[in-house]
């Protein structure tokens, strides 16, 4: 009998062992702690554990920008999945920009999975502002916070559009915009983010509001990609809205094997309709946004989309 439980005890520690083993760890770095994409980060990494039942498990790292993101690529190894525009990729690559002179072998090894929700540019004005277009931000009160994207962003587009000498900036933090706006301190704010963005919900949930759309022409004058926010997606938005946006991708290195690239991304486009329950910035992926990636995914991503039947281009291959 104690040979039996001693034979048995043996079995069951190695099945945990094997066990152990057939689970594939990654780490998934994004953004920082309390923002939407890390938020996003841990719902895509329960979608993952769920969607594999448990075989593959993600740990999400906090992380302090994109930037900072592809640097790591560096010394990293296979389990290593993060986020970043796609531009930025190609900078690091070319050693240009922030990348310059701290170019490395190993950005030329990053690899694509799939696109995530993007940063999308929403200009939200009061509705008693009687603001209806970009130019008629002459003369109001604007709030662009301070080191956001979206605050470089908006500054960009005052200055593009010749707004900057006519457009007040309150000098306030993007987090007291909602209340600045409903107590009129401000006519508006600009602010970037996956869209249904949160403070944008909550501003047009408190007051009337306005959120701009920008003309065809603006649009290329920007040089930015094209975003179409449908209508409803806020309160009182009764048609689409037409805005600029920063695509954002999750990406690997071709340090990563073929098998856990395949099974990420099939996992990941299977989940996304429950993804879409939990948040609905996850309504705003589909496969057109795979145009955005301009550099090439990884092998392992791409089985997926040929048994998908999904196209990819050439320099995506």
């Amino acid at each position: 009998m104690k040979l039996k439980a001693t034979v048995a005890a043996i079995v069951l520690t190695t099945a945990a062992i094997s066990a152990a083993s057939a689970e594939t760890r990654v780490t998934y770095k994004s953004a920082k702690t309390g923002s939407s994409y890390y938020q996003m980060g841990v719902e895509l990494a329960e979608a993952l554990k769920v969607g594999t039942d448990g075989d593959i498990s993600v740990t999400i790292e906090e992380s302090q920008g994109s930037v900072q993101n592809v640097m790591e690529v560096r010394a990293r190894g296979g389990d290593y999945v993060f986020t970043t525009p796609p531009a930025l990729v190609g900078l690091a690559q070319q050693g240009k920009a922030m990348f310059e002179g701290k170019s490395a072998p190993a950005f030329d090894d990053i690899r694509a999975l799939f696109p995530i929700p993007s940063l999308t540019m929403h200009f939200v004005m009061s509705q008693d502002s009687g603001v209806t277009d970009l130019m008629g931000l002459e003369g109001k009160t604007i709030l662009l916070g301070k080191g956001t994207f979206g605050a470089t962003e908006g500054e960009k587009y005052l200055n593009l559009f010749n707004l900057a000498d006519s457009v007040k900036i309150a000098d306030a933090e993007l987090s007291n915009a909602v209340a600045a706006l409903k107590n009129g301190q401000i006519d508006g704010f600009v602010t970037a983010g996956s869209w249904p963005a949160p403070n944008v919900i909550e501003a047009a949930a408190s007051t009337p509001v306005t959120v701009l759309s920008l003309t065809g022409e603006q649009l290329a004058e920007t040089k930015r990609t094209k975003m179409t926010i449908p209508a409803g997606t806020y309160a009182g938005q009764e048609s689409d809205i037409t805005t600029t946006s920063l695509p954002v991708v999750a990406y690997t290195t071709t340090k990563m094997d073929d098998d856990t690239a395949y099974e990420l991304t099939k996992t990941y486009w299977e989940s996304k309709a429950k993804l879409s329950e939990t948040s609905r910035w996850w309504n705003g992926v589909d496969q057109a946004l795979l145009s955005n990636i301009t550099g090439k995914i990884h092998p392992g991503a791409v089985r997926y989309y040929d048994e998908a039947g999904i196209e990819l281009s050439d320099v995506q291959k």
